[in-house]
């Protein structure tokens, strides 16, 4: 009776192990498959998105594409988590009920998250850069790399990987240098006191009309601006395209200087002069 006893109970746990492992192993392949459709989903998202913004005209931009695409893929992550807790059997009424106090809490620990999820949402709907553009946001100046929810990142001219709050971006003005294909080059020539300048302007002029890079169209502005102290001030305003802008400013720079060496016109700078007194009493 004993032996038959021992075998009964024996044969009970290895059934009820048995089930138990059986429904732990479905567990794991429901969740599985849970997290497989999330990861489809997403996919399937970020394919739509990217090929709506590819189309011509776009009315959707890479970067604002890429912000909407982070966001849904959030979501879709949060209810995969809530599907897979409730295949375990996990009771989210407490947490549910709990939401209301931790809620407030979590409102004001994540004050400035949301609002800068919500700066970057107005940010991606009106559109002010794309990724790739150049643009100078408050003080920083550089190129626009990434966007997510929280964040713009920028990667300046000597490679610094900047990052921008959504909320300051929002806040500071945009100046983006990418928005045309072209752009007007602000230069100075200073020309000391005397000087012929109507020679000065033919000088200037024949130097930037021997750039392929400047463009013909706008005509370039070349005007005296400004009487100095101790100059007279040339405005040099040509027109290039922005891959050309830095290379024609360095350029023209020496080029310039060369050229009023050769003509004998003087290049005005800064002199100080002291006045030694001897007093012989």
């Amino acid at each position: 009776m004993e032996e038959v006893g021992v075998t009964e109970v024996v044969s009970s746990i290895a059934a009820n192990s048995l089930e138990a492992l059986m429904g732990i192993l479905i567990k794991l392949g429901l969740s599985l498959l849970v997290f497989v459709i999330a990861k489809l989903v997403i996919s399937l998202i970020r394919r739509f998105f990217n090929k709506v913004s590819n189309k011509e005209p776009a009315k959707l931009t890479p970067l604002m594409a890429g912000f909407v695409v982070k966001v849904l893929a959030v979501v879709v992550w949060l209810f995969a988590v809530l599907i897979i807790l409730q295949i375990w059997g996990i009771n989210l009424a407490p947490v549910i009920a709990g939401l209301g106090i931790t809620g407030v809490v979590l409102g004001f620990a994540l004050q400035e998250s949301i609002s800068n999820v919500f700066s970057g949402l107005l940010l991606a709907l009106n559109n002010p850069f794309q990724l790739g553009d150049y643009v100078i946001i408050g003080s920083v100046e550089g190129t626009v790399t990434a966007m997510d929810g929280i964040s713009v990142t920028l990667l300046t001219g000597d490679r610094k990987k900047v990052t921008i709050a959504n909320k300051l971006v929002l806040e500071d003005p945009v100046i983006n240098f990418s928005s045309s294909d072209t752009r007007r080059l602000d230069m100075t020539v200073s020309v000391a006191y005397g000087s012929d300048l109507e020679r000065t302007r033919q000088i200037i002029r024949e130097t930037i009309s021997a750039y392929p890079e400047i463009l013909q169209e706008p005509v370039p502005v070349i005007e005296v601006s400004k009487l100095n102290s101790s100059s007279v001030d040339f405005i040099v305003r040509p027109w290039v395209r922005n891959e050309d802008y830095w290379k024609v400013n360095w350029r023209f720079q020496k080029d310039i200087y060369d050229r009023l060496n050769e003509e004998g016109i003087t290049i005005p700078f800064n002199t100080l002069t002291v006045n030694v007194s001897q007093d012989n009493g």
